[in-house]
């Protein structure tokens, strides 16, 4: 089978109604962990530290309405403000990838990865009209 590690998928495919992020916070890397203190996780591939984003999806049709996707960036990334009168955060994310696995539970469950967070295309396109 040609399929090898995550596979790309576009950000609209995952959350067709869009996402909304809650909170960002290093990822633990829980085996070096075990020695006491938290560790945070490091991308295999670029060593950069991983984040997790905590997301909403607001899609009425969704199986699960939370995510969680993991970000590999130097630094801590920067969430777009929450929308006006919400308290979410409308995101994007750019270079999502999905690895799918089994869990405790004998279910498929997904792994989420992206290389970035934005503001949505649709708020960048409002905000340039509103300028």
């Amino acid at each position: 089978m040609g399929i090898r590690g995550a596979i790309p998928v576009r950000f609209e495919d995952v959350f067709p109604v869009g996402a909304f992020a809650v909170s960002v916070e290093p990822a633990a890397d829980f085996e070096a962990s075990k020695s006491g203190g938290r560790v945070q996780a490091r991308d295999k591939a670029t060593g950069q530290p991983l984040w997790v984003v905590s997301v909403v999806d607001p899609d009425p049709e969704a199986r699960d309405t939370s995510a969680r996707v993991k970000v590999a960036a130097a630094v801590l990334p920067v969430l777009p403000d929450p929308a006006p009168g919400f308290p979410f955060r409308p995101v994007e994310f750019e270079g999502l990838t999905v690895t799918p696995y089994v869990n405790g539970s004998g279910r498929v469950a997904y792994s989420f990865r992206a290389s970035g967070v934005r503001v949505p295309a649709a708020s960048r396109s409002a905000a340039k009209g509103a300028a």
